[in-house]
């Protein structure tokens, strides 16, 4: 028989006394217990959502010798507009930086103007509300420093600031080598240097505005009467009945292909004075992307750095 090699113990040395047991039990309690009690406060069952963001509606700004801004309620938004009369035989609504303008027939009476905006709230409270966001990342973004190195946007990517000390004031621009030399006289302010700058921008934008309006007239079939640049704070063109195209001198700071988009654009104006269907099918028979373009250009305009102060 084979017998296990344990020792056997005995019946009394089995036995575990009461006294013990309890203490045992005691401390292995106690040693769940956390060593400090941390006091937490009392946590309300609900809590109130986060405030809305206050939203900012831009307001035009009223001239001297202007008539005071109209006011309406919409909802919970008091908004100012400028309203103006004309010829033209219906309401229309314009709406950029500088707020909301409203340009109605002599003879409709204000309260028909008031029906009028409320009837196109949502639209103009979804824009104006864009506009203010956009207004605001503008204002965030970090302008130009104006010195030796600086980094100016120039179609669509970046050119060299390079100032030397010089007789005279004087641009030149080396192309291969994307650098923009500006000569500094002396006692030169910030602002001069800028204007000097600017007015080699805008030479820049009339010689190649110029030669893409020829190209896109070509393959369109028209003829533009004239060109002019156009210092406007949010639109990039316009086109008259009699061929008169204005364009953003700003827009040279962007890539090429958008400054195509908004030459094409105005120039199938001359073919369609409307934004109805048949004008886009004209823009996309020369621009086929040019919803891409739109786009590109609006994201592009948010992300673009204060280069001039005015």
């Amino acid at each position: 028989m084979i017998q296990s090699s344990a020792p056997q113990q005995s019946a009394s040395s089995a036995r575990i006394d009461g006294d013990q047991l309890e203490l045992f039990a005691q401390d292995f309690f106690a040693a769940l217990e956390p060593a400090a009690k941390q006091s937490i406060p009392p946590q309300p069952l609900f809590k109130a959502p986060p405030p809305a963001p206050k939203v900012v509606f831009p307001t035009p700004v009223r001239a001297p010798d202007a008539p005071p801004l109209r006011r309406i309620q919409l909802g919970p938004h008091h908004l100012e507009f400028e309203l103006r009369r004309s010829t033209r035989r219906s309401i229309g609504f314009m709406i950029d930086d500088q707020g909301l303008r409203v340009t109605a027939p002599r003879r409709i009476t204000l309260a028909e103007i008031d029906n009028a905006i409320r009837a196109k709230q949502r639209w103009i409270l979804t824009k104006l509300r864009e506009r203010g966001e956009r207004r605001a990342l503008r204002q965030e973004r970090a302008p130009v420093v104006w010195v030796d190195g600086a980094q100016l946007p120039y179609l669509g990517a970046n050119i060299t600031l390079r100032l030397e000390d010089a007789p005279r004031s004087r641009c030149e621009f080396d192309a291969e080598a994307r650098v923009l030399t500006v000569g500094v006289v002396a006692g030169l302010a910030e602002w001069q240097l800028q204007e000097r700058v600017k007015i080699w921008f805008q030479a820049e934008a009339k010689r190649l505005f110029a030669e893409r309006l020829d190209v896109y007239a070509e393959k369109l079939g028209v003829r533009h009467a004239s060109l002019t640049l156009s210092s406007a704070g949010t639109r990039w063109g316009s086109c008259t009945v009699d061929g008169r195209i204005r364009l953003n001198w700003r827009l040279i700071h962007y890539a090429p292909t958008l400054i195509d988009y908004v030459v094409a654009h105005e120039l199938a104006h001359l073919l369609e004075m409307n934004h109805s269907p048949r004008f886009w099918a004209k823009v996309e028979s020369v621009y086929p992307d040019y919803d891409g373009a739109r786009l590109a250009l609006r994201q592009r305009s948010q992300e673009m750095p204060v280069v001039f102060s005015a």
